[in-house]
């Protein structure tokens, strides 16, 4: 049998287990981990992706990536007011969608505030518009880098004209990357299905 004093230590050592302070994580944490893991599911999804892929037309009149007249690519999306319903878009409208609303993003929250989607010159194969991805999401990552907890309640611009919490901007991107994302691998599958 122990020593009383022995059983008293141990009670109380349990008993300090459960007060120890909770380590708390700073909120630029919590979203750079949920930036990169929403963003991790998009890039996995585009993995291997073909150029036959990224132009296939599942239903017709789809949205997609089109060379203008003037040498120039672009994705379909006219001025407002937009159609409603909108077309369907291919795997190369959402891809590209995504990854020029990272650089848009960026661009007008902690960047100059001067590109605008016309003067994009659109990424028209797979491999480019992953690049564009890629890219985009690195400029996003090093701008929440550069912020703390205080900075995350920042206003900054959007490129509409209206201000967020800078936090609101990186919130807007996870949800993008998931909802695209799902998109898009539902959209593979399918292709894949097809094929066969």
């Amino acid at each position: 049998m122990r020593p009383r004093h022995e059983a008293d230590n141990s009670s109380l050592r349990s008993s300090e287990a459960l007060y120890r302070p909770v380590v708390t994580r700073s909120a630029v944490g919590i979203i750079r981990q949920q930036l990169q893991e929403a963003y991790e599911a998009i890039r996995e999804r585009v993995d291997g992706l073909t150029d036959d892929e990224f132009f296939w037309e599942p239903v017709a009149r789809c949205w997609t990536i089109r060379r203008g007249d003037d040498g120039r690519w672009t994705v379909d999306y006219p001025e407002p007011p937009h159609p409603d319903p909108a077309p369907f878009t291919t795997i190369g409208w959402r891809l590209v969608h995504v990854a020029e609303c990272k650089v848009m993003y960026h661009e007008y929250a902690f960047g100059e505030a001067k590109l605008t989607f016309p003067e994009i010159d659109s990424a028209h194969t797979a491999a480019a518009a992953i690049a564009q991805l890629e890219a985009g999401q690195a400029m996003l990552v090093r701008d929440l880098d550069a912020l703390d907890d205080a900075g995350l309640e920042r206003e900054v611009l959007t490129n509409w004209g209206d201000k967020w919490p800078a936090r609101k901007i990186f919130w807007t991107m996870v949800n993008h990357d998931l909802h695209h994302g799902g998109e898009i691998g539902t959209l593979r599958d399918l292709y894949r299905e097809r094929a066969r």
